[in-house]
């Protein structure tokens, strides 16, 4: 099987090793990293790399690019979305929300490979082919180097989209109330040491449903994860409260358990070390990269051809070879 792999070649989270996992797990494997043009502009591309010759055409590319592109999307058999943002379709404050849905169910024959376990299930409700594969981290890149911690709680990334608004009034008034430390580092060696400074990494995925990468990135690196709880989210992707993981729901419990943490300092090593056998179990890389690659190779919903007149305007336009 063949698979094309068009990924973004601007993302500030590093991604490389995932898609070398997938494509060492598939049988023919080509990675293209596009630009924001080249993802804009799909059909041109597309039309000059023989698509049509791929199995797979799986694209890691923001929602925002995509929907103008219907018709082009609609040409191309075996299409494959890689999605960390799909929760966004599902947040009540997000501009996206339901634009997610919209997109995939104009493609009936598509597939979604979401990063949230309930974005998926609703997602099939609304006879969406969806498959969860959780988010995970680079194991090569990201790991418990047994520095000093001397950050006693901090929170590294970013405040300013409007779907992080909640986030940003919750973690400013910890900063208040702990002294916590928020602030942002560069991709890399920086971001590794500074996590490994960090003793209690505070995360706040408030209204999203999903767990972001971060949660498994401090783990890996032996933070001890004090996370907002996401519900059913939390069982199914195996957290457990006080033991590889210390959940809050409300401000004023993550300042009683950061307390307690603190006055603890034992039980906060236990849940350091089991979260971060946890990660490194079942979130590296290595593992999520291979189920992704059985994802995309997996059978799919039987290929439905656009109209002509789509085809006939996708050949004119871009150039593109349409299959009937």
């Amino acid at each position: 099987m063949k698979v094309m792999l068009l990924v973004m070649d601007e993302q500030r989270v590093i991604l490389d090793r995932l898609y070398e996992v997938v494509r060492e797990n598939c049988d023919d494997c080509t990675i293209y990293r596009l630009s924001k043009q080249q993802q804009k502009k799909l059909g041109r591309f597309l039309a000059s790399v023989n698509y049509e010759d791929f199995d797979r055409v799986v694209i890691f590319s923001r929602v925002k690019r995509l929907a103008p592109q219907l018709n082009v999307l609609k040409c191309i058999p075996g299409l494959i979305f890689l999605e960390h943002d799909a929760y966004q379709n599902y947040m009540r404050e997000s501009k996206y929300k339901g634009v997610y849905s919209r997109l995939y169910r104009r493609l009936p024959s598509c597939r979604a490979l979401v990063s949230g376990a309930l974005v998926a299930r609703r997602m099939q409700a609304e006879d969406i082919d969806a498959v969860f594969v959780s988010k995970g981290y680079d194991e090569r890149m990201l790991r418990n180097t047994d520095s000093v911690r001397d950050i006693p709680i901090g929170f590294l990334g970013s405040l300013k989209s409007t779907e992080y608004a909640q986030r940003k009034a919750l973690l400013e008034s910890l900063v208040q109330r702990t002294g916590m430390l928020v602030t942002r580092t560069q991709s890399g060696r920086e971001y590794l040491e500074t996590l490994n400074r960090i003793k209690i990494f505070v995360s706040a995925d408030l209204g999203m449903g999903e767990f972001m990468i971060k949660n498994f990135e401090a783990m890996a690196c032996g933070c001890v994860l004090l996370a907002w709880s996401q519900g059913e989210e939390d069982q199914l992707l195996g957290f457990e409260d006080m033991e590889n993981t210390v959940f809050y729901r409300s401000e004023d419990e993550a300042v009683q358990k950061l307390e307690l943490l603190q006055r603890d300092p034992e039980l906060a090593a236990r849940i350091a070390r089991n979260g971060q056998a946890f990660a490194e179990s079942r979130y590296s890389f290595a593992r999520v990269g291979r189920a992704l690659a059985e994802e995309i190779q997996r059978e799919m919903r039987p290929w439905q051809a656009p109209s002509a007149l789509t085809r006939g305007w996708v050949k004119l336009r871009y150039g593109m070879k349409v299959p009937g």
